[in-house]
Order: structure tokens, then sequence, then C-alpha cells
């Protein structure tokens, strides 16, 4: 049987194209339901209040830095949405005088934006790199930095920033999860060629390394709402990604769910995906039920309700 046209743009795969059943059965998770999801390889985590989401998402920053050493080199790689825990990594350096260049710490970041086939500066006002310095590098004391020549982002050589990962052990590649259900920026992919009627199948999705990729228009509008008030315009419609290979290189993948980035609805569907072993590219995240060590991490007052409430 044909899989359905999208809903949300019918020229690209998503979670629209899913099986109904499934999505009908990710629609009636509860709280109980959703932490019952958990299973060996998956685990399912929930946080009463902000601080202490932000505060355990920070942690893991320390916790990967505090396990590098100049013979065995590690670090963490880290999102940029959400970006609340970045200020608190850097207070936490500072307060515990953690030496990052004597550690020989390293970081990650995941994803930055191309425009005209390149990408930005980070004198771009989107600019991860940039986001990443001002809200938490440049706020740590300077006899603390990380060596700028271990701050790895895909810009520039994309084929140094793959190389970083056999050379340094990712402890913990964090992300967020969008509302095209992706980490970083593997979106679902568009639906052409050999891909017009089903989309890559999940070892196929999975060769995929850091790369350029073209945004589904999912992406676009929900990056203007988040960060940039709502003006499409600013929002450029390509980007370098981390991919799926460098992503099965970290010890640990760690999703954060603040509740904003995402709807109640995709809250639910990624891990119901995952706990059961239902990888399907159309949902990027739901790969990472093969990965065998993944994280998620809920606010609870994020979590909200899926159902009919008129506005």
């Amino acid at each position: 049987m044909a899989r359905p046209i999208s809903k949300l743009a019918p020229d690209w795969w998503d979670y629209t194209t899913l099986d109904p059943y499934l999505l009908s059965e990710a629609a009636s998770i509860d709280e109980k339901k959703l932490r019952g999801l958990s299973r060996p390889g998956f685990k399912i985590h929930f946080y009463d209040t902000v601080q202490e989401f932000y505060a355990a998402e920070a942690l893991e920053y320390i916790e990967a830095w505090r396990s590098s050493t100049p013979d065995n080199p590690a670090g963490i790689c880290g999102p940029i949405g959400p970006t609340e825990q970045l200020p608190i990594v850097a207070q936490m350096v500072n307060a515990l005088g953690l030496n990052l260049q004597k550690h020989d710490a390293h970081f990650w970041g995941m994803d930055e934006w191309v425009i005209d086939g390149k990408t930005v500066e980070t004198g771009h006002p989107l600019s991860f790199a940039k986001a990443d310095k001002d809200l938490c590098f440049n706020r740590v004391e300077k006899h603390l930095r990380i060596p700028e020549r271990n701050l790895h982002f895909p810009t520039g050589d994309l084929g140094a920033y793959k190389k970083s990962y056999d050379g340094i052990r990712c402890v913990v590649m964090q992300g967020g999860q969008g509302e095209i259900k992706h980490w970083a920026f593997n979106d679902p992919v568009e639906r052409s060629g050999k891909h017009k009627d089903a989309p890559p199948s999940p070892s196929e999705y999975r060769k995929l390394a850091t790369r350029k990729v073209k945004l589904h228009p999912v992406t676009i509008t929900q990056n203007a709402r988040t960060s940039g008030g709502g003006n499409v315009a600013l929002v450029p419609t390509h980007a370098a990604t981390v991919g799926p290979v460098e992503t099965w290189k970290a010890d640990r993948v760690s999703i954060w769910h603040p509740g904003h980035h995402d709807n109640p609805f995709g809250l639910r569907l990624t891990a119901l995906m995952i706990s059961k072993q239902v990888p399907d590219s159309s949902v990027p995240m739901s790969l990472l039920a093969d990965h065998p060590d993944v994280h998620f991490h809920y606010l609870r007052s994020g979590l909200g309700r899926v159902e009919v409430e008129m506005h």
C-alpha cells in the first residue's frame, strides 16, 4: 500500500506519512505510559523544575570534560536549541575551577547555517558558533577555557570535523528535538527521485555523515519561531549538520525536551518509536532506536497533552 502524502509539505517525507495506527497510539500516551517506554538502551527521565532540567543538562558537559585527559581526550557535542544550559555550563566551570585546557577537553557544535554554499561566519545573527561562544565559552574565565583548537564546528573543511570524532572520544551527544522530529539538522528527505515512493531505509540513512543539507520547510518555520521572532525571511534554507555516522560514534545520545521546541504529540511519538524499535527515516529521531545508549529528558511541565483544545 502506498504511503500517504505529507500534510505538511507534499514534496517531502515526514511523520504524517506514517501508519495512522502508530500516530493514534502515540497520541494516547500519558505520563505514566511514557515513563513505561524505558527499556535497556533507552532511558526516560523526568524533571519537576526548569532549574533541575537545565542544571542536569549542564552537568553532562562537566561529566564529559572531567573524563578527558591529554592521553585520552574526550568531549561533548552540544546543540543550539535548547541554549538555556550554556550559561550554566560556564558558571559551573568557573565555580569548580575546572581547567579545561589542562584536561584537554573538547567540544563539537552540531550544526551551522549555510548560505550560497558556504557556512556562515560568526558575524551572522543566527550563527550557532557565535551563540555557543557568547552564551558559554567566552563566559569561562580565560585561564580555564577550552583552547580554540579544541572547539570543533561543522564549518569550512567538513572532512576535518568528521575526522575529529575518530581521534577524540565523544562521551555524549546532546540534542533537542525539532518539530520535524530531527536531531541536529538530520531532517527527512525530499520525496523525489529514488525516494519518491518511500523514504530512505534506516540503514541507508545511517550511512549519512556530516554534510550540507537542504532543510525541511517545517524546520525553517520552527527556527524562525524560536530564534527569529517569526521572521522566516531571515532563516537560511540550508545548513551543515553532524550526521548519523558521527552520532553512532558517541558513547551516549542525550535528547532534552523542555516542551517548546516540539509539541506534545511529537514528544510522545519519537519515544514510542524508539522504545518499540520502529525506526523510519521519515522520523529521523526514531533511528536512535538502534543506538545502544539513548536518554530522553522531559521537563514535566512541558509535556502537555494531546487533545482538542480550541484557542
